[in-house]
């Protein structure tokens, strides 16, 4: 069992820090720069966003699955994207005003490959040490390997930081997270957080929208607008184990990918492709809406961010679903509403996770990941 670290004194970890999200959906990556300074609530000073081209992603897409010269590929495609994360940093340097001598560290995910904590790993593709060469800036990466190692599923990492930001006394909020994959945080009246994963999100509709519209997304949840729920398919899909697990529980595209989407649809091969669609936007709803349903009943909002919050189609069906549960009435709204826009959300907290690396504090939650105990995670990479 970790020894527990020792923090250090308070108000020596303040100072700017950059957070760094490249998601399930792999279409690019957001960053934030944060000023954290101890007794006050942490200012975001600029945002930005880059794209991944066509063949950075598709790169990425072929990790996701066992290959020849896996790796040869990946160490190439972790080059390619510290220069786009460099290229964010840089970005966020001109929009904050502060050089790299000014910023105390980026905190960067990097992209997940694998995630199989039953087998005690996590993958997430990165080059930290070639990122800091690249910005003069200590990096600190790796924050799921920690918290696998002490038994935990190494995700989700956002509810400790949910709990600070979003969290209220004597009341039960609901922090949804519709990213390639969706999840929940269940800030509880009480204090109490928990979180997990709830199933597929993005990373289905971004396929069924490339197939069949040859864009990377739906737009708007347009083509999911155009179609009509199937329900012998949503009942079909929702016919999967992992929606009917106890937490702590977490997934990602090892599952849900296209050979398991193809496997529920062979059925349903006549179905036209923009019903498809709409019932893949039912899945997520439904699916999120259940684990509502089971561990935050009373909760008194439900706010989300991540990519999904700017599609207006699976956002009106979030409600919907939820309208048809025992927690009917219960508002679905962006985080914009507790003041940090839906798309800055990811980033922010990898900022915040960096901060807590340089203060030795812990930035997992036990009740969340199953982990031995509170870790501080990340490994850092000096400028």
């Amino acid at each position: 069992m970790g020894k527990k670290a020792e923090a250090i004194e308070p108000g020596k970890a303040d100072g700017v820090y950059f957070g760094l999200m490249s998601g399930t959906s792999m279409d690019g990556v957001d960053g934030v720069a944060v000023q954290f300074a101890a007794g006050k609530a942490p200012v975001v000073l600029g945002e930005a966003h880059v794209s991944f081209s066509e063949g950075l992603r598709d790169a990425l897409f072929a990790l996701q699955s066992p290959g020849d010269n896996e790796l040869e590929r990946e160490a190439l495609a972790g080059n390619a994207l510290a220069t786009r994360y460099a290229v964010c940093c840089h970005e966020l340097q001109s929009m904050s005003g502060y050089s790299s001598t000014k910023v105390r560290a980026i905190g960067v995910h990097g992209q997940t490959v694998r995630h199989r904590p039953e087998k005690g790993y996590t993958r997430q593709i990165n080059n930290p040490a070639l990122l800091a060469e690249m910005t003069s800036i200590d990096v600190i990466a790796d924050f799921r390997s920690r918290d696998v190692a002490a038994g935990g599923q190494g995700a989700p990492l956002v509810p400790a930081f949910h709990a600070t930001i979003f969290g209220a006394k004597n009341e039960t909020r609901v922090v949804c997270n519709l990213g390639g994959i969706s999840n929940i945080t269940v800030l509880a009246a009480s204090g109490a957080v928990r979180g997990f994963d709830c199933g597929p999100a993005n990373a289905l509709l971004d396929e069924w929208a490339h197939r069949h519209l040859k864009k990377p997304y739906d737009d708007g949840g347009q083509f999911a607008a155009r179609g009509a729920v199937n329900r012998p398919l949503l009942n079909a899909l929702l016919d999967e184990p992992f929606f009917k697990e106890a937490p702590p529980k977490s997934t990602g595209r090892d599952l849900f990918n296209p050979a398991w989407l193809d496997a529920k649809l062979a059925p349903f091969a006549a179905l036209a492709p923009a019903d498809v669609q709409a019932t893949l936007t039912a899945l997520t709803a439904t699916t999120v809406a259940r684990e509502i349903e089971r561990h935050a009943s009373d909760a008194r909002a439900v706010y989300v961010c991540g990519g999904g919050a700017r599609n207006p189609a699976l956002m009106k069906m979030l409600q919907q679903a939820l309208d048809q549960t025992g927690v009917s009435s219960v508002p679905v709204m962006t985080t914009e509403a507790l003041g940090v826009p839906p798309q800055q959300v990811e980033a922010f907290a990898f900022a915040w996770l960096a901060m807590r690396c340089v203060a030795r504090e812990p930035g997992n939650l036990a009740s969340v990941t199953g982990a031995a105990g509170e870790r501080v995670l990340g490994a850092i990479y000096p400028r």
